[in-house]
Order: C-alpha cells, then sequence, then structure tokens
C-alpha cells in the first residue's frame, strides 16, 4: 500500500515503485512528478524513491473579480504557469542528476469545479476561467436543490 506523506500542507499518497526497480520493469525510472494546480499557484514537486522531495517550484497566477460575485481566471496562466512550474522543478531536480527520463509517474490535483471552454478547431479558451468560488449559478443551483435534483 502507499504512505502518507505531508509537502507544504498538502496531503500525498505515495506507493512505493520497490516492486518495480526490483524487478527491473522501471530500471531508470524511478521518481515521481506531483503537479498541485490550486486557485492561486500551479506547484510540481519532485519526489524520490522514498517519498521525500527532491525539488519543487510553484508559480504564482492571478484571479480577476469582474462583478460582485464573479471570479475568473485566465486559462492560458493557468497552462503557462503549470508548464514553467514543471520546467523549473525538472530543472532544480537535474542538479541533483534526475533527468526527466528518471520519472516513472505524474500524478495531477486541479481545482476540479473550475470551468473551461475551449475551442475544438483551435484549442484556445472561449472564455475566462470560471473558478469554482464563482457564484453565478448559485440561485440555479439552490433552485435545482430545492426541486429534488443533487
Amino acid at each position: 500500500m502507499g504512505k502518507r506523506l505531508q509537502s507544504g500542507g498538502h496531503k500525498i499518497l505515495w506507493f512505493s515503485f520497490s516492486f518495480f526497480l526490483a524487478t527491473g520493469s522501471l530500471q531508470s525510472m524511478s521518481h515521481v512528478l506531483a503537479i498541485d494546480q490550486g486557485t492561486s499557484s500551479s506547484r510540481a514537486i519532485v519526489f524520490d524513491p522514498a517519498g521525500a522531495v527532491v525539488a519543487a517550484a510553484q508559480r504564482p497566477f492571478d484571479q480577476s473579480y469582474p462583478a460582485d460575485g464573479l471570479v475568473e481566471q485566465d486559462a492560458e496562466d493557468i497552462w503557462r504557469t503549470t508548464v514553467d512550474a514543471v520546467r523549473q522543478a525538472l530543472a532544480a531536480a537535474a542538479v541533483d542528476g534526475v533527468e526527466p527520463r528518471d520519472i516513472a509517474a505524474m500524478g495531477i490535483a486541479n481545482q476540479r469545479e473550475t470551468t473551461v471552454l475551449w475551442d475544438v478547431d483551435t484549442g484556445a479558451a472561449v472564455h475566462p476561467a470560471i473558478v469554482w468560488q464563482d457564484r453565478r449559478t448559485a440561485q440555479r443551483c439552490a433552485a435545482m436543490r430545492n426541486d429534488g435534483v443533487e
């Protein structure tokens, strides 16, 4: 099974790769890259096989409040800060001899309820991301709950 770790206030469930390393299935791949794409920043952490942090990077991004109760983010900023954090964490890990080819797995934790609509042809966001804190649908949700739809 896994063991529980804590890094910067985040609880992480760590699964050992020792079986795979012992059998040679993942010979050179021995580290895990975790991405925490949160409400105010994107973070990347590289862990060694024992679950220790080898390197980490964090890139903040802004939220906008276009009107009372509305919370939005630039979808491109979310993407850009995530990519930057991963690149920075991998570069920092390289100082300790960990190369991208050493990454056996990657996990992602994200905002879940934040919504982004993308244009299928261009891949561009058609509107800023609507953040989970946004209240624009609160009345509709309350009406649905009152109607027994939940």
